[in-house]
């Protein structure tokens, strides 16, 4: 699967990009840099089986070892002291990355009820996107029967693009769902 999207940038999607932009050396073409899956959980203060929970789960959907993010600051508001663990990320590459984007754009994603497409709006100016998912029941991994809690997620994807528009057109190539 992976090997599929990899072989469909190289042969389609770079020469589309480089044609349409008019880029004048093949480096200019925008690349998928990474996809960073996010978890925060303000709830793991109290309660430290959340967070193993929260690792298990992004273990399973990713299929890599996620990485605990701890408080960077005390807020008294919150009741939360500096290193207290808050949430959990996976950074995806390479390989891992490919395969996960096609299982979340093919598999994942249609299983949401009434799904019409990803908003097409939420890039950040400078090429990258980022998609917020209310809960990880959507990714066939997960048992529904084995959570404790339903938690959303945020999903980032990163590209070498410098415009929003170059980064759309990269993404809608690689299967990007877009709402029209």
């Amino acid at each position: 699967m992976a090997a599929r999207l990899k072989e469909l940038y190289v042969n389609e999607v770079a020469p589309a990009l480089m044609k349409k932009f008019s880029y004048k050396s093949t480096m200019q073409i925008p690349k998928l840099d990474k996809i960073v899956v996010n978890v925060g959980c303000g709830e793991a203060r109290d309660n430290p089986k959340v967070m193993e929970a929260i690792l298990g789960d992004l273990k399973k959907i990713t299929g890599q070892a996620p990485v605990i993010c701890n408080a960077k600051k005390s807020v008294a508001n919150f009741k939360l002291r500096e290193g207290m663990p808050i949430g959990a990320k996976v950074t995806l590459r390479g390989e891992t990355m490919y395969e996960f984007m096609d299982r979340l754009f093919n598999v994942s994603l249609p299983r949401v009820r009434d799904f019409r497409g990803i908003n097409g709006n939420s890039f950040d100016g400078r090429g990258n996107y980022a998609l917020g998912l209310k809960e990880q029941l959507i990714f066939p991994e997960i048992e529904y029967d084995k959570i404790d809690a339903v938690r959303g997620m945020d999903i980032a994807f990163v590209t070498t693009a410098r415009t929003d528009e170059e980064a759309k057109e990269l993404l809608k190539a690689l299967g990007a769902p877009f709402a029209e």
